[in-house]
């Protein structure tokens, strides 16, 4: 069995806008906000270079950390290794199975209840049946939500659907785990438990690709960091170990409402 990694030779990704003109107002915005990454197709078409040329490899073993400024191109990169997007040029291959924590409310129905979106998550990440039936009592104790489970999720609050769906998503162990930033859920004890199982997951993942803003917590969890500005890798390098442990990842997390 091959190992798990992956591999990139000049990706790029590119979002066309609208029809380009030379004294273009908006293009003129665009460029300033963009660090100048605006081109122009065949078409006259604007795009957004959103990743610029990437080549790179993570392979087994590695935790990297992707750092950088909001609209670096940190988010746009998880979404290509998670599939979302498709490199419009280079060659992209991906070896195991990947987990991506990127929106984890995803492929929620709201007018299914509970226990069906347990179902209906499980089919859209490609289990067979009997591994969704063997998954549905533990996802249930988890997420706490008790006879809820039974009800509509539109009848949830925010903060119970994201339990629900943190259960769910992290409840099958990947190879490589794909994330945007660290995830808390819910009120303090349960932020607790779910930081345990997260740590647990990554733990068991051949490979984790984590994008974030906390140093802290890149230099916890990380062995590798990436920076990267306006769509590029503009530095690469080894995160030395930290001195001291400091339990579960809690005060680092990028709490999400509830």
């Amino acid at each position: 069995m091959s190992s798990s990694s992956i591999v990139a030779r000049n990706i790029s990704v590119e979002f066309p806008i609208y029809e380009n003109s030379h004294r273009s107002l908006k293009k003129a915005v665009l460029n300033l906000t963009t660090g100048g990454r605006i081109g122009q197709d065949a078409g006259r078409h604007a795009i957004v270079k959103a990743i610029d040329d990437l080549t790179f490899s993570f392979t087994e073993g590695e935790r990297v950390g992707l750092v950088g400024h909001n609209g670096s191109g940190k988010t746009t990169l998880l979404r290509t290794l998670s599939g979302v997007y498709a490199p419009v040029r280079g060659e992209l291959k991906v070896h195991g199975k990947i987990a991506s924590l990127l929106d984890v409310s995803m492929g929620l129905d709201p007018d299914a209840t509970g226990f069906e979106n347990i179902y209906l998550r499980g089919i859209l990440d490609g289990l067979k049946p009997a591994r969704i039936r063997s998954k549905i009592d533990e996802i249930a104790d988890f997420s706490e939500l008790g006879d809820y489970l039974n009800l509509p999720v539109r009848t949830y609050s925010s903060g119970m659907m994201l339990r629900l769906a943190f259960a769910i998503s992290t409840s099958v162990e990947a190879d490589i785990l794909i994330m945007d930033e660290w995830l808390s859920v819910g009120d303090a004890e349960f932020s607790i438990k779910a930081a345990e199982r997260l740590e647990s997951l990554v733990g068991k993942a051949s490979v984790l690709v984590v994008a974030s803003h906390d140093p802290k917590l890149v230099a916890r969890v990380c062995n590798r960091k990436i920076s990267m500005e306006h769509g590029r890798m503009i530095a690469d390098e080894p995160v030395l170990p930290p001195v001291e442990s400091e339990g579960p990842l809690v005060s680092h997390t990028a709490q999400l409402p509830h």
